[in-house]
């Protein structure tokens, strides 16, 4: 049975006491009606209400039982005040709050029911986890100020009468996050592992080794933290940390007294640069390079050599320390993205083909597999995969965690595997964009909405009837390439993690994502009182004559022109066109806003608990047309000149002289190389373009470029130095007459937040502020 151990001596002292909120005696909107996630499977509500008072008695059945509910008083002791007495009981009383676990419960392992009115509160659970969840949902019933950490003073604390039976669709409910990337401390850990168990969640998936970090101690191999755990980023800063064994075990427990399951993942063969940077004899060519940890995303070519039993060795030696630290039923071994490009042509590796008797090396791969599954076994632990592990042949008893889209699922499922799904199609990588690209923080790619992330249903048609057991669940993941902080972290999983809470837990037939989108309302209160930075819907500018949103913070005009937004989901949004910060009470956008002259409109969306989003200052700039130049002799292409050096920034190579000229035909060509695998396959360079770009009207233009810099007419238009410029948040427009117009365009070679300028594309676009759609300048366009 899980137990929950909780520190008992949480008093209030009487100086927070005299400074405490004042009293809160109206419901808020977001307190009104019933805001449980996930939606029960069963729900009616009954007649009045129950009231939480000082005096107001847990009564607890059995040991578990009791735990519980000292933790609940606890956690109701913060937000109330009130030191409800918790007391063992066989049975139910008047004016009380009953808890007990009854196994023969009619429901799942995890179901409950709970049936409140005025005269009390009963809570069944079938096992320590459906209890748990019971009181969670409890917890739910109450306003969201009950999960503030320090004094709410609220008139009243009511428990509507409800009838709830409940129990979970699917058994594996689950989130991943990447501490290799960017790396959680202990506490951030914790934070999350309360927020997924406050909606349900009962897996977290712990991402711990990749090429770009090691996290986890090895004391057999003390170089896997004191090498593998650090790396050395673009601007010249070390990057790293690592969790202790001890720190592991701390969470580990904090997770399981909250019935949430750690899953650990150690990837192998493939992303084990952490590793190889540390011992290089895991590789099939240890003299081949100096192995660094990898800062840079994307796959590394560079992999655990399979030819080679002293690897297999490794392997069985760090699964010996970190199994027994997860005492969970999973283990992730990874299996993704390993290239075979080292096997090929490694003879350790070909003789290992040879004298197996496979076919290839996706069955290398396949074989590397089933030895880890045969150490896992070792320890009674059922092996997990990405869907690459269906390449050669499948292990015997592995289960599948399907992301490239639902066709491995579906496979596995019905080759009589177990699976897990988590595809990106299914907009369940929460890595990914939730709003317009050009206004949001860096992402990887790709848009999950929350609606996608909530409708997504784990089981594709394509099972057949009797492998649909073989779906244990699903998970939303998390990965951390451009997550640079905790607070960017939280802004990617919520509420997404919520949606997907919601998606594994209820019954189809009960989701409503229109009512979700209102219970939200209410859980994002619960979230503030965490200080969590989750995502609110920005206002967006929409294309003209489209819903798709091209945002822009500088809109230059000739005449007049408007302004009109847009969310991602309804919300209120609100303005303001007199340079002050908006707040809840400013003016409502109901409809587009004329412009007429030069000035600031700075807009926000705004939830009914009162907070804003992140505020958007859109400047509107009323100008002449710039005019043109007169090119007597226009020559295509711009020309150039090239610096050899580490540069950063533009500021970098201000007073270089080894500059060698030449002349691009586009702007694609300034990038000198196209990178592969590492930054040592090139040279670093700075490249200046000069010349001048054709307008082809007259009229207001905007302008579109992950290059460094862009110049217009002698002035700095758009400026991305120092940033992860992998999709251009710096849109500009310029109004400019028909012809030449000077440009000066500078591409930086260097690595900026684990992305290459060497991997983008260095095109310019361009488009009218009346168009809806962008063109790219052309060859045809340039000329000095």
């Amino acid at each position: 049975m899980n137990k929950l151990f909780v520190s008992l001596a949480c008093a209030l002292s009487l100086g927070y006491l005299a400074t405490a909120a004042p009293m809160k005696t109206t419901l808020a909107s977001y307190n009104q009606g019933i805001n449980i996630i996930p939606q029960p499977k069963e729900l009616v509500q009954g007649k009045g209400s129950f009231a939480l008072t000082a005096k107001t008695p847990l009564l607890a059945q059995g040991d578990s039982a009791y735990i519980i509910a000292r933790f609940f008083a606890e956690k109701l002791q913060r937000s109330t005040g009130y030191q409800l007495p918790v007391r063992s009981s066989s049975s139910a009383q008047p004016g009380a709050i009953y808890l007990r676990i009854d196994p023969s419960l009619q429901l799942g392992h995890e179901g409950y029911q709970l049936k409140s009115s005025p005269r009390g509160v009963e809570v069944v659970g079938r096992t320590g986890a459906g209890l748990y969840y019971g009181m969670q949902t409890l917890l739910q019933l109450l306003p969201a100020e009950v999960e503030s950490p320090s004094l709410v003073k609220m008139a009243r604390w009511n428990i509507p009468a409800v009838t709830i039976e409940d129990e979970p669709r699917f058994e594996y409910r689950g989130a991943l996050v990447d501490v290799c990337r960017h790396f959680l401390t202990v506490e951030d850990m914790k934070q999350h592992i309360d927020l997924l168990s406050m909606f349900k969640i009962n897996r977290l998936h712990w991402h711990l080794t990749e090429d770009q970090g090691w996290r986890i101690e090895i004391k057999k191999y003390p170089r896997l933290t004191s090498v593998g755990s650090k790396r050395i980023e673009g601007d010249g800063k070390e990057y790293g940390g690592y969790y202790t064994q001890e720190q592991i075990k701390e969470i580990v427990k904090y997770a399981s007294d909250r019935f949430v399951t750690i899953v650990p993942e150690v990837e192998l063969p493939g992303h084990a640069m952490g590793a190889i940077a540390s011992y290089p004899e895991l590789t099939c060519f240890p003299y081949r390079r100096v192995y660094q940890v990898r800062n840079i995303w994307g796959v590394e070519q560079d992999v655990f050599c399979a030819g080679k039993e002293s690897t297999f060795q490794f392997i069985q030696d760090v699964l010996d320390e970190v199994v027994p630290l997860f005492p969970g039923q999973y283990f992730h071994i990874g299996g993704d993205e390993c290239p075979k490009i080292r096997w090929k042509e490694c003879p350790n590796c070909q003789k290992r083909i040879k004298d197996e008797g496979l076919k290839d090396e996706h069955e290398l791969q396949s074989y590397v597999i089933r030895r880890a599954e045969k150490m896992l076994a070792k320890y009674g632990k059922k092996l997990i995969g990405w869907d690459e592990i269906l390449e050669g042949g499948l292990a015997p008893t592995a289960t599948v965690m399907s992301w490239q889209g639902e066709k491995g699922g579906i496979q596995a499922a019905n080759m009589g595997h177990d699976v897990i799904m988590t595809p990106g199609s299914g907009g369940l990588y929460i890595d990914h964009y939730q709003g317009d690209s050009k206004i949001e923080p860096v992402a990887i790619c790709c848009y999950s909405t929350l609606e996608k992330v909530y409708s997504y249903n784990p089981i594709p048609e394509a099972i057949a009837p009797d492998k649909r057991h073989h779906i244990k669940g699903a998970q939303a993941n998390l990965w951390a390439e451009y997550l640079y902080t905790t607070p960017l972290m939280q802004y990617r999983a919520f509420p997404r993690e919520i949606a997907l809470a919601e998606a594994v837990w209820t019954p189809l037939e009960k989701k409503n994502y229109k009512d979700f989108e209102r219970r939200l309302d209410n859980a994002y209160v619960r979230l503030d009182q965490h200080k969590v930075n989750y995502h609110i819907p920005l206002p967006e500018q929409p294309l003209p004559g489209s819903r798709q949103s091209a945002s822009l913070n500088y809109v230059a005009f000739t005449d007049t022109t408007s302004l009109t937004l847009q969310t991602t989901r309804p919300i209120r949004i609100v303005y303001t066109t007199d340079g002050s910060e908006p707040t809840a009470k400013s003016q409502t956008y109901t409809q587009p806003l004329h412009i007429s002259k030069s000035q600031v409109v700075k807009v926000a969306s705004v939830l009914p608990s009162g907070k804003l989003s992140r505020v958007r200052a859109i400047t509107f700039d009323k100008q002449s047309l710039s005019p043109a130049v007169e090119l007597a002799t226009p020559t295509p292409g711009l020309r150039t000149k090239t610096s050899v050096g580490n540069y950063y920034s533009a500021a970098d190579f201000a007073s270089a002289t080894n500059w060698t000229e030449g002349v691009v035909k586009t702007t694609q060509e300034l990038r000198p190389d196209r990178l592969n695998n590492h930054m040592d396959e090139i040279k670093r360079k700075a490249v200046v373009g000069e010349g001048y770009i054709k307008i082809p009207a007259d009229g207001s233009y905007v302008f579109s470029t992950n290059l460094d810099q862009m110049y217009l007419d002698g002035e700095l238009f758009i400026d991305n130095s120092g940033e992860t410029s992998k999709f251009s948040r710096h849109d500009k427009s310029r109004a400019l007459k028909a012809g030449w117009h000077r440009v000066k365009f500078v591409f930086v070679g260097a690595v900026r937040g684990g992305f290459p300028t060497y991997w983008e594309d260095t095109k310019v676009e361009y488009r009218k502020l009346e168009d809806a759609k962008f063109s790219t300048v052309t060859a045809e366009m340039l000329a000095y």
